[in-house]
Parts: C-alpha cells; sequence; structure tokens
C-alpha cells in the first residue's frame, strides 16, 4: 500500500505544480497531461483543497507599474508576532506578510499606486501596536 500512496503524493504535486503554472487550466487539460480520467483530477482537486493542502486560488496581475517594498519589521518581543502579523496584514496596502527568523522578525510586501501610497502604508504599518521599528527597502525591478 505504501508504493501506491507514494505515487498518488507524487501525482498530487504533479498536480499542484501545474496547477501553480496556470491555475485556470481545465481539468480535462490537467487530466491529459497526467494521464488521468477528467473525475480523477476533479476528486484530487476537491481532495487536496478539503485537506488544507490548496489554500485558494488567485490572480496574478501585471503590477510593474505599481510601487512596492518590502518593510522589514521588528516587533516588541512582549507581544505576540502573530498577533502582530494580523494587524500588519489589515494595513491598507499590505498585500503580503511573512513572519520571518533573523535579524527582523516579520516582512511584508507593500503595494501602492505611487511612493506617497507605499510611504502611507509603511506609515501605517509603524503604528502598529508592537512594532518596534521598520527597516523598508524599495523594489526596483520585479522578475518571475
Amino acid at each position: 500500500m505504501k508504493k501506491k500512496r507514494d505515487a498518488s503524493d507524487r501525482t498530487d504535486d504533479l498536480l499542484i505544480s501545474l496547477l501553480s503554472e496556470n491555475s485556470r487550466a481545465s481539468f480535462t487539460e490537467l487530466a491529459r497531461r497526467l494521464n488521468l480520467s477528467e473525475s480523477a483530477v476533479r476528486r484530487r482537486v476537491s481532495n487536496l483543497l478539503s485537506g488544507g493542502r490548496i489554500l485558494r486560488f488567485t490572480l496574478e496581475v501585471d503590477d510593474q507599474h505599481l510601487s512596492s517594498a518590502i518593510t522589514w519589521v521588528s516587533v516588541n518581543p512582549s507581544v505576540p508576532t502573530g498577533q502582530v502579523s494580523e494587524k500588519i496584514k489589515a494595513v491598507k496596502g499590505v498585500q503580503t506578510v511573512y513572519e520571518t527568523a533573523g535579524q527582523f522578525d516579520v516582512a511584508a510586501i507593500v503595494m501602492g499606486a505611487n511612493i506617497v501610497e507605499v510611504n502611507r502604508t509603511v506609515e501605517g504599518i509603524r503604528r502598529v501596536e508592537g512594532v518596534i521599528g521598520t527597516n523598508t527597502t524599495m523594489v526596483m525591478r520585479t522578475i518571475r
């Protein structure tokens, strides 16, 4: 049974890889590429969603016309980092929040229509209770 489960895991990994490349691919196209039936692919995607391995499908847009930055955040040790991260995520203009290990506790990806909006977002992060310092790096170019 272990070999069958390992093969199933590899198929799920390949399915996730294909969906990462193009989450709009049809079940028919995925089935063809995986040499499975459409219903098998549909069932696998459903299982990956219900099992929490796939959390959501997202939209990637061309954001080259936007200004963006990475704001590194130091958190007061007396305040739980997770609590601060949730508050940072709620700040308008924050796209993604990472809890990190190293010199900083949190990294926030910030986007805005221009540098003024990015700065407004960074100021909002600085006002979050538990934030004791920030270090912001502007993104010059994104390479995908």
